[in-house]
């Protein structure tokens, strides 16, 4: 097995998870941000540079764990991806519970207010940031720190403490500001904190946020110990994503919040338009890509094939790179605490008989409703393509030599399969369709291994839950060098929290939004195309479009890069905050997941549409988590999101 670069952080971020539960000596929480009283151990923790870099990783701790099944909120509960009622291999509340319309306020689902069901307690986070900082800021503490390394920390666990107020503020919309923490001698009035209005919660993650900017590295220089660390273009990725979140519809002139108020009356939303957000949220993001290009971002190209390729699998390579290949130039953050493996077992159909069931799970499948955003080869939806017809989506067909790259010839697949881009194929695993894998014996891409996954098929999988839902495979998460062998190793990424490929699109979301699609639009959205081996937004609906004009108006536009962040984003966890965001869960998430009829062994009954499972989203409801009922009586200061 390869070592790992970002092992050594990951362990000892790891390794300091005792010292939280030593820290937090509160039997029952009845404030957010109480300082423990044990003031004899914090002394300890502070005492030289060894014992306080320990501290340093407790609060990088609660980081998400976006790398996985459990940890990554958007990638299962939304309608991107969906797993067989047998989990076995799953920790999933936020599938068993979010996706399928059973949240609720007793015992919610990824619940990250205090800590349960798949989510860590991030209050309990920012209490030790504070303490962090409390010391660390006193010269009389670590008094062995050099003066460089402690602006450094400082900086870093700032900026911690506004990502996880951004974090809360994202799922639970106004939320208390935990500024500082509170003596545990405090009048009981003066601990049982309230929720500030949205627009104040922004402006202090914001001021935090600049606060840690200047002492923050460009780059990361000792890659073997301090990868995933926070630089100074993560810092002004995460605020490009604050501004973005406050100007999108959800937050910005939302009249279902217009009654949401504190006890005393204080409106908690402000429920005027603003299109001085987007205006901010559009230089925002520009000065965030400017950062990150500054310290060597780009787009990821796969560039050196191992052996024998075509133009078209050297694309393909490049975007299923730019998420599993370790480190690459465009991650502007990955998440060295949350690795990818078991992530990758789920994703991976069986496609020869040395792989194991236990191996690979193939059990994460994406939906036909997803599978049908992707564009046509021609650059634009498959149902506005005029030269394309996709009305029979079912409708079988048998590959041309000409498109062996990409299909087993002379197999049968449905149509819905043909005529897509690239990154439908470097995305998506599908009966018939190849799968690259770097062990191939033929060490040719055209002969690369077939997904067979009729029943009885090698790439059905199991009764147990190692299978498809909908006969299709999350391929792009799977690292093309990862075994499925017995004996052998997944080939593990840091998961790439924040890719330079997102920021592009945010940019060209909040700049079509303040100014309609002007050039800087068209540029950003056609850097991605152009790596999917796409032509050009204006050129492509130009030519294969029934709505030629759309890309000519904001509102078209608007469309389009929504479309784009779902295909380039896609199973990511993207889509999910996307939705929310936009006030578009209501419409997305209101109807039926559908796939093939896995349970068929011949052709045309396996590709007959299945309604799988009937969505449900209640709307302004769902919107916001509910704040769990216990918290509520324990603080009777908070109010609970309107519907819960």
């Amino acid at each position: 097995m390869k070592t790992n670069k970002y092992s050594r952080l990951y362990n000892r971020i790891s390794s300091v998870c005792l010292a939280s539960v030593i820290l937090l000596t509160i039997s029952c929480k009845k404030a957010l941000d109480v300082v423990p009283d044990n003031v004899a151990t914090i002394d300890h923790a502070f005492a030289n540079t060894i014992e306080a870099e320990k501290y340093l990783f407790t609060c990088y701790n609660y980081l998400p764990s976006n790398g996985s099944t459990g940890g990554n909120v958007g990638l299962l509960a939304g309608d991107e991806l969906w797993i067989p009622d047998y989990r076995q291999y799953f920790q999933a509340a936020t599938w068993s519970v979010i996706a399928r319309g059973q949240q609720n306020s007793g015992e919610p689902a990824a619940n990250y207010w205090d800590g349960m069901h798949e989510g860590k307690d991030l209050f309990e986070a920012l209490r030790h940031c504070n303490i962090f900082l409390e010391n660390v800021r006193n010269p009389d503490k670590v008094r062995d720190l050099r003066v460089d390394l402690r602006a450094r920390w400082i900086a870093e666990v700032t900026f911690l403490k506004a990502y996880y107020h951004y974090f809360l503020l994202r799922m639970y919309g106004p939320i208390p500001l935990i500024d500082k923490n509170i003596p545990i001698s405090a009048p009981p009035e003066e601990v049982r904190v309230k929720r500030r209005p949205v627009d104040e919660c922004v402006s202090y993650i914001s001021s935090l946020l600049d606060q840690s900017y200047a002492d923050l590295p460009l780059v990361i220089n000792n890659k073997n110990d301090e990868l995933g660390r926070i630089t100074k273009p993560i810092n002004r990725a995460v605020k490009a994503k604050l501004l973005l979140l406050a100007a999108s519809p959800l937050f910005n002139g939302n009249p279902d919040y217009a009654s949401f108020t504190n006890k005393d009356g204080e409106p908690l939303f402000n429920t005027a338009f603003s299109a001085a957000k987007w205006q901010a949220a559009a230089e925002a993001t520009k000065t965030a890509i400017d950062e990150a290009e500054a310290a060597g971002n780009k787009l990821y190209y796969y560039k050196i094939p191992e052996f024998e390729m075509t133009d078209t699998t050297m694309i393909q390579m490049s975007i299923r790179g730019a998420v599993t290949e370790r480190w690459n130039d465009e991650v502007v953050w990955g998440l060295s605490n949350s690795r990818a493996n078991t992530l990758q077992r789920a994703a991976q159909p069986l496609l020869h008989a040395d792989m194991g069931i236990n191996s690979a799970y193939a059990s994460l499948a994406p939906t036909l409703k997803v599978v049908q955003q992707f564009y046509s080869d021609n650059g634009v939806p498959i149902e506005e393509d005029k030269t394309r017809d996709f009305s029979q989506i079912n409708q079988l067909r048998i590959a041309a030599s000409s498109e062996r790259v990409n299909f087993e010839t002379r197999y049968e697949t449905a149509r819905l399969n043909f005529d897509r881009e690239n990154r439908f194929y470097a995305s998506i695993g599908f009966d018939g369709g190849k799968w690259l894998t770097s062990d191939l014996p033929a060490r040719k891409d055209y002969e690369a291994y077939t997904v067979k996954a009729k029943m009885g098929q090698i790439s059905a999988g199991s009764a147990f839950g190692l299978f498809s839902e909908t006969g299709y495979y999350a391929k792009k998460l799977v690292n093309w060098e990862s075994r499925f062998a017995a004996n052998t190793s997944i080939w593990e990424y840091p998961w790439p929290e924040i890719r330079l490929a997102d920021l592009y699109l945010m940019y060209a979301e909040a700049l079509n939004e303040t100014s309609g699609p002007v050039s800087d639009v068209h540029k950003y959205l056609n850097l991605i195309r152009q790596r999917a081996g796409l032509e050009s937004v204006s050129d492509a609906w130009q030519k294969y479009s029934k709505n030629p004009a759309k890309p000519t108006t904001k509102d078209g536009m608007r469309a389009i890069i929504r479309r784009e962040r779902l295909i380039e984003l896609a199973f990511e966890g993207s889509r999910f905050w996307d939705l929310r965001r936009w006030k578009e869960s209501a419409k997305e998430l209101n109807g039926p997941v559908r796939g093939w009829d896995v349970n068929q062994k011949d052709a045309i009954p396996y590709y007959q549409v299945r309604t799988i499972f009937q969505q449900r989203f209640i709307a302004p409801r769902d919107y916001l988590w509910p704040i769990r009922l216990d918290e509520m009586t324990v603080n009777d200061n908070l109010v609970q999101n309107p519907g819960w």
